[in-house]
């Protein structure tokens, strides 16, 4: 078969995944109702389905969340049943994937016994992906001709707006920018557009701790109080680690809620954070479970300036950037005008229009996340850390290997999560908050590094990275 030929039914199986037939029983036929009337995505087609289908109980719940439903369509493109899961006469439990992304869902219904078997229960929840149900692994040649297609698609239908790098050691294999960066005055996004990175700029920080450590400044278990010995909370100062702080499991909680609105523009240095949040005690035991903690990654900033002599800012810019090549990356305030970076915009759940995030902002990135990038940037960071230009070979590894399960699968290293992807690892971190979404993962083994940013609403840029890594070339990518 020619090679062409191959290739269009490759992209057309990426495309439209094959769908499983529904049951011939009363939850087959109510499932296979809903998913019309979804599909439908006219408001008073779901609402007749409702009104007419499920049971009182029910209805009131799924009449109220009709327009979230109907908001969630639009962005997915509606379902594909992949596979049967558990099925019975009143109970039926099914695999459903995005048609806009690689995202698996089980989507359960119970009917009751007696016809008209209306509706009593239906609910969603977005599982791994089962093995069965995986993407194809793709050429290189393939898989750019993919990654154009669909990121052209979703660029078009608005889903996506940024930019996107695959490469390989270091050899950039695809790279492209759509949509807009500033929407009122028509800027193009570019390859060398910046945009806001939210978490990602955990893994800068983590790689300050571990060359601190590395040169014996500091150690990964030793107590908050030997760095910051007039912490407030003598709690926090004595039973949480350095290694507590940097893998989420020391209890320090978040930084986002009233107090962080409240206080939002007035937060300027990482020592006004200490101030509003140092006086709280501990969520849970330090060491006993995992937990996002936005306020450690703060705390580890503070630590970086009390052990380095040196602003955070000024320690990442001198220690990372620069050594990496990093020239675009930084978290100059928000007030301040910055060249290329990118506007983020956010979409109102009322309108459904996208404005400006600009109320949502801080003052300036910070330690826990912030800040901006470019791709380019990132992959020379990804470059760096590979050639152990930032930290030595054994830092690397300790760095980037998972230590504690997270719940959504994986495991979580020192500022990276660890985890495996269509059966490969990659390590890396992601990033996002309303306006602004970002992803790099790194394939240790083959050397392929993705990198995607956007300045739209999660998981904007996250579901594009995902449908690259589900597809990088199956040679290279042996666990």
């Amino acid at each position: 078969m020619p090679r062409l030929v191959v290739t269009a039914l490759l992209l057309a199986c990426v495309a439209a995944p094959l769908s499983a037939q529904l049951p011939d029983t009363p939850a087959g036929h109510a499932l296979g109702g809903w998913l019309t009337a979804f599909d439908d995505a006219r408001p008073e087609a779901l609402r007749a389905f409702i009104e007419q289908h499920v049971a009182p109980d029910a209805r009131h719940e799924l009449l109220e969340a009709s327009p979230r439903t109907l908001d969630f369509r639009s962005r997915v493109g509606g379902f594909d049943v992949r596979k049967i899961d558990t099925s019975a006469a009143t109970h039926l439990s099914v695999f459903v994937q995005e048609r806009s992304s690689d995202r698996i869902a089980r989507l359960t219904i119970d009917v009751e016994p007696d016809a008209p078997h209306r509706i009593t229960k239906l609910g969603a929840k977005l599982v791994p992906t089962p093995p069965e149900l995986a993407a194809p692994r793709l050429s290189e040649p393939e898989l750019v001709a993919a990654i154009t297609q669909k990121l052209e698609r979703d660029a078009e239908a608005g889903r996506f707006s940024g930019a996107a790098l695959l490469a390989r050691d270091g050899r950039v294999v695809f790279e492209h920018a759509y949509g807009l960066a500033d929407r009122d005055k028509k800027i193009a996004n570019t390859i060398d557009t910046r945009f806001r990175i939210g978490s990602m700029n955990k893994m800068f920080t983590a790689v300050a701790v571990l060359q601190l450590a590395q040169a014996g400044k500091l150690q990964l278990d030793a107590p908050l109080g030997r760095y910051l010995a007039d912490y407030p909370n003598k709690d926090v100062a004595t039973k949480v680690t350095i290694h507590h702080l940097l893998t989420h499991t020391g209890g320090t909680g978040d930084i986002f809620g009233p107090q962080f609105d409240a206080h939002r523009t007035e937060l300027r240095t990482l020592g006004d954070y200490v101030k509003l949040y140092g006086t709280r005690g501990l969520a849970f035991e330090p060491g006993s479970k995992w937990d996002y903690s936005n306020y450690g990654f703060i705390l580890l900033g503070a630590v970086i300036e009390k052990v380095s002599g040196m602003s955070y800012y000024d320690y990442v810019a001198t220690h990372v950037f620069k050594p990496a090549g990093m020239t675009s990356t930084g978290s100059i305030p928000e007030d301040s005008v910055v060249a290329n970076r990118a506007v983020g915009y956010m979409r109102n759940d009322s309108t459904g229009a996208l404005e400006p995030n600009n109320p949502t902002l801080p003052y300036r990135g910070t330690s826990a996340g912030g800040g901006y990038s470019t791709v380019g940037d990132l992959l020379r960071f990804a470059t760096a850390l590979r050639a152990h230009t930032l930290l030595d070979a054994a830092h690397t590894e300790l760095l980037t290997t998972g230590k504690v399960e997270t719940p959504g699968g994986g495991k979580y290293a020192y500022g990276f999560g660890d985890r495996v992807v269509n059966g490969a690892r990659m390590f890396g971190h992601n990033g996002g908050a309303p306006g602004m979404n970002g992803q790099l993962d790194i394939d240790p083994r083959s050397g392929y590094m993705v990198a995607v940013l956007a300045n739209l609403d999660p998981p904007a840029a996250g579901l594009e990275a995902d449908f690259i890594e589900n597809r990088l070339p199956i040679g290279a990518l042996t666990p």
